[in-house]
């Protein structure tokens, strides 16, 4: 495998599958087929999931909710996800840990870094739930802040469009598909890959950032396989 320790963020929209809100268990049962390929392959494979299937804070803050008390509700939502994914791994025999950046020992452990890393050695998947456990971050920022923590290779941004585009491919059909594209050049042409406190701390970090379909089933080995899936954003 081309990658040996890898980060995957997964948005919570992901698991909505066809559905309009919520989680679609066939989705999450298809994720753990291509997670569990990965283990199988000896990947140490950890996930940050985001909550917007079920609460986004941003958008709780618009509708009258104190802003602060709407992350905190989105990363109450990312912990149900977690656990979700969580029940989804093992139906698929993947032994599978949940972290959480708030205390919430009745359900999982909380985040400690070298309990993490430990867990990722023995080969089971780690997932990191409700975000950097601070509002004003979002999941994107909680993905890299881990990424660097546990020592990941990478972090794999699985979404449903195929990488990243000069514009929208979903309003352009015109819009140009970057395979390679350095992080200076994302932040000139101001293309949204990940908000850009994620993205910076990212660039400072070295750490390179692959979008890619995740729906398409096989890409994630595809790419952790190292052939070129997606778009990657390097130094």
């Amino acid at each position: 495998m081309y990658y040996k320790r890898i980060l995957l963020k997964l948005s919570g929209e992901a698991l909505m599958g066809e559905r309009q809100y919520g989680i679609d268990p066939k989705r999450l049962a298809e994720y753990a087929q291509e997670i569990k390929e990965l283990v199988d392959k000896g990947v140490e494979v950890a996930i940050v999931i985001g909550g917007g299937n079920i609460f986004r804070g941003v958008a709780g803050a618009s509708n009258g909710i104190d802003r602060v008390q709407g992350d905190y509700m989105g990363m109450l939502a990312t912990v149900i996800n977690g656990l979700a994914l969580q029940s989804a791994l093992e139906d698929a025999d993947v032994q599978t840990r949940l972290q959480t950046a708030i205390k919430i020992e009745a359900i999982a452990e909380p985040y400690i870094k070298r309990k993490a890393t430990r867990h990722l050695e023995k080969g089971r998947v780690v997932i990191f739930g409700s975000g950097t456990g601070n509002p004003y971050f979002t999941t994107d920022s909680a993905a890299v802040l881990r990424a660097i923590e546990i020592g990941a290779d990478v972090i794999l941004k699985g979404t449903r469009v195929d990488g990243i585009y000069s514009e929208d491919p979903e309003k352009n059909p015109d819009a140009v598909k970057f395979d390679l594209i350095t992080f200076k050049d994302v932040i000139k042409k101001g293309l949204k890959v990940m908000d850009m406190t994620a993205f910076t701390l990212s660039q400072e970090n070295n750490l390179p950032i692959i979008v890619f379909d995740m729906n398409t089933r096989g890409n994630l080995l595809k790419v952790v396989s190292g052939e070129q899936i997606g778009t990657k954003v390097t130094n």
